[in-house]
């Protein structure tokens, strides 16, 4: 058997991990595995780069301008199929293509006329609407009849001028109908159970496989020495992670609360900020992170993890965090209650994100103690976020798409 993934990254961040996490899991087990990327590519002959840095500039200004994302890049398209022409993969799976690198409608049609099993992997909302990544924060469900006059004009992909919703969200719902082999992954039930209501809804298989963690990494351990070197001894430590920092993962809540918490609490966060922040309070800012033995460490020694996004498709980094036996607070929508549970075992949900209620969650956890928490959240993780189970199912959704 032959894949081939197509992502816009490799490696780094969230997606381009579990990218990265399948390859290696292809290749061990006897799968050929190939990879397409635009950012982050291995020298490899299983590797190919799409475009290059002026390339994906021009499509990210024409983008911008005329409203439409993914409908450039042609000769890089065009070039990328040559790739697939050489590689002839059995299945193509497709995980985050709304980055200024592929035209969109060159590739699905190539993909649908040569009827290669091809399965689209749901990490946000795009694969279903016009244009955006996420419309709960909006309030708006025209991706279930028909995006126009789209509120997200000027977010996610921006476009200063035209709204092209309604064109792009028809074109996909076109494309989509010329597949005889297409299937869909939600990453969390929420993201499923939405991509069932919208024009994927006659794929011919929507499920959920969850996004997976490596439990031998990500797991409670012994963390004195981190804290002693970041001088933490006798505080009570606050994690929290994104890519990039914003109003929308929280960054206002953690700043809130480093105002109003005891000098013995201690907010550390990792990721991207805006240089323009800066007011961050008594933060301790590492920024980002790739070493996942250092981010598993960071988990392990936190008090507790905090997570106010209100848009989360899965959470990578909620999951993490249980599997280090770390209770998690988190806003209380899309697919976090899944991750964290509703019995309190292993941390809260909130329904506003209140400052009183997380500084009221944060004295309960303090009070019980960390280790109530961690062997309640190991179990959740072992049984929600195998590696080797999760990707089981992929494999065995592989062989009922070629068997048909």
């Amino acid at each position: 058997m032959r894949v081939l993934q197509i992502n816009v990254i490799y490696e780094k961040y969230s997606t381009g991990r579990t990218v990265k996490e399948m390859h290696e899991y292809f290749i061990n087990n006897k799968i050929e595995s190939y990879i397409a990327a635009a950012q982050n590519v291995v020298e490899d002959n299983n590797f190919y780069k799409i475009g290059n840095k002026f390339d994906h500039k021009i499509h990210a200004i024409l983008s911008r301008i005329t409203g439409l994302q993914g409908y450039y890049s042609r000769i890089s398209t065009k070039r990328l199929i040559k790739f697939i022409e050489k590689t002839k993969p059995d299945v193509v799976l497709l995980h985050n293509l709304h980055s200024n690198y592929i035209n969109i409608p060159l590739l699905l049609n190539y993909l649908s006329k040569k009827d290669i099993v091809t399965i689209l992997i749901l990490h946000d909302c795009w694969f279903y609407t016009g244009k955006c990544c996420y419309y709960n924060d909006l309030k708006c469900d025209k991706w279930k009849s028909g995006c126009y006059k789209c509120p997200a004009k000027k977010k996610y992909n921006k476009s200063y001028f035209f709204d092209f919703s309604k064109k792009m969200y028809l074109d996909k719902e076109k494309l989509y109908s010329s597949f005889n082999n297409l299937a869909v992954v939600g990453v969390s039930k929420w993201v499923t159970e939405d991509a069932k209501k919208s024009i994927l809804k006659n794929a011919k298989y929507i499920e959920t496989i969850y996004n997976w963690i490596n439990l031998d990494v990500f797991k409670p351990h012994d963390t004195k020495e981190l804290r002693e070197k970041l001088g933490l001894n006798n505080k009570f430590v606050i994690f929290g992670i994104a890519a990039i920092w914003s109003k929308e993962k929280g960054l206002d809540i953690f700043i809130e609360l480093s105002k109003k918490l005891m000098e013995d609490y201690q907010i550390i966060l990792v990721g991207n900020i805006n240089n323009n922040q800066k007011d961050l309070g008594k933060i301790k800012f590492l920024g980002p992170i790739k070493d996942i033995n250092r981010l598993s460490d960071l988990y392990a020694m936190a008090d507790v993890f905090i997570n106010p996004s209100i848009m989360e498709t899965f959470g990578k980094t909620t999951a993490e965090a249980i599997c280090c036996g770390t209770p998690v607070i988190a806003y209380n929508s899309t697919a976090t209650p899944e991750l964290v549970g509703t019995d309190n075992k292993c941390g809260f949900l909130l329904e506003k994100n209140d400052i009183n209620l997380y500084i009221e969650k944060i004295y309960e956890i303090r009070k019980k103690g960390k280790e109530k928490y961690v062997i309640n959240s190991r179990e959740r993780s072992e049984r929600l976020f195998s590696y080797s189970n999760n990707m089981n199912e992929f494999i065995s959704l592989f062989n009922n798409l070629l068997k048909k």
